[in-house]
């Protein structure tokens, strides 16, 4: 009783002098810390696990669909099963009156073959309604396409970019004229070939794709690399070292303005995968 009397009767000064010791802060400021920091690795193995899923589950899917269809039909997309030129809609180039196997450069090249409209940033031409569909391609020899956006939109895939705003990848495919000299008036650096091209791509996403499939993130070597990039472009030596993709995730779509605001868009690369047909 006289204990319970005591804490009843002490006095207010000392009940406003009880608080948190000095470990006792330093035990809640690590914790918060911990927590901080653990929100930031999250994020990032969040975005690494997308930028994973956008390979496994799209590129590589339109790989493979790419592959069947030249399996089923013996012929790349839009080529001619008569007289096969070997390119993305040959039957457009055999059409214009040209063959291919003689010299190719400095030949105008076939359009591409997208689905509905040509990727953001693409350099060549595709017509809608006169160049071929890449879905109905696909779709009358009964090839599964990857289920992309939605039914109809398989060619387009959705995701969020380091600022949390939405970003649209699309996949086309077109034939590159061979570059046997880099100086040549015609050199666009596309690569030689036929390729999937693939738009929409945050500088970020980009490395992470060309890691994953050459093992080196450069933009001017290997089968996957960025548009307009000729190989050994920036140097005279022959096998120079390799170049960086443009822009980081800090520049704003359209302008490369070393920003990252909230509310900013990331800007976007065009990248190039060469076929094995």
């Amino acid at each position: 009783m006289s204990n319970v009397f005591k804490n009843l009767t002490r006095s207010p000064r000392s009940v406003r002098q009880q608080g948190f010791t000095l470990v006792e802060l330093a035990v809640v400021l690590a914790v918060i810390g911990l927590i901080i920091g653990a929100v930031a690795i999250g994020k990032d193995v969040q975005r690494n696990a997308e930028y994973t899923k956008v390979k496994n589950k799209f590129i590589d899917q339109w790989e493979q669909a790419y592959n069947q269809y030249y399996q089923r039909t013996g012929v790349v997309l839009g080529d001619d099963q008569t007289a096969p030129q070997n390119m993305v809609n040959g039957a457009q180039f055999l059409a214009a009156g040209t063959r291919s196997g003689r010299n190719m450069t400095g030949v105008t090249p076939p359009n591409a073959i997208c689905r509905g409209a040509a990727g953001q940033g693409m350099t060549r031409g595709f017509t809608n309604g006169t160049d071929p569909d890449l879905r109905v391609l696909m779709t009358r020899v009964g090839i599964r396409m990857p289920p992309g956006r939605a039914e109809g939109l398989e060619d387009r895939y959705v995701y969020l970019d380091s600022n949390g705003n939405p970003q649209e990848i699309q996949v086309c495919f077109q034939w590159n004229v061979p570059l046997a000299d880099s100086s040549a008036a015609n050199a666009v650096g596309d690569g030689a070939g036929n390729v999937m091209v693939i738009t929409g791509l945050t500088p970020d996403l980009a490395r992470a794709l060309d890691q994953m499939i050459d093992g080196k993130p450069d933009e001017r070597e290997g089968r996957f690399r960025r548009q307009g990039v000729l190989n050994n472009a920036g140097g005279t030596a022959i096998n120079a070292p390799g170049q960086e993709w443009q822009a980081t995730n800090r520049d704003l779509i359209n302008t490369n303005n070393d920003r990252s605001f909230d509310e900013d868009q990331v800007a976007i690369v065009t990248a190039i995968y060469r076929m094995n047909q």
